[in-house]
């Protein structure tokens, strides 16, 4: 079973509001799965298999230092003597509204998407 790209609920709440405000925003997501699905540890590591991507969005015109911010967690799997991975997108926001996630609103944006992954 290959790597796999998985969007939590929390994830397709937060980028549902942003799709409305930035045109250019549904193709960008693409672009970064596919990015993601070549190298899953893209962006800065928070420890805890959790990364936090840059992400500039055309539409913003900003660049990625203004841009909006992607956090994964990626979940292993041992399946039939192959590791793969579940790329977990659990949150999406714009810079300019939050500056950084805390390390509280992480872990439990982890916990919710492990559980939501288990139930699959």
């Amino acid at each position: 079973m290959p790597n796999r790209i998985i969007t939590t609920e929390n994830f397709r709440h937060e980028a549902k509001k942003l799709l409305k405000k930035y045109a250019s925003l549904a193709a960008e997501l693409l672009i970064l799965e596919n990015e993601l699905l070549e190298n899953p540890t893209l962006g800065v590591s928070l420890g805890n298999n959790a990364y936090k991507i840059r992400l500039a969005v055309k539409s913003k015109g900003k660049g990625k230092s203004g841009g909006l911010r992607v956090i994964t967690y990626i979940e292993l799997l041992f399946q039939e003597g192959e590791i793969n991975q579940d790329i977990l997108l659990i949150s999406i926001y714009d810079k300019s509204e939050y500056e950084t996630i805390k390390q509280t609103d992480l872990q439990y944006l982890i916990n919710i998407a492990k559980e939501e992954n288990q139930s699959e």
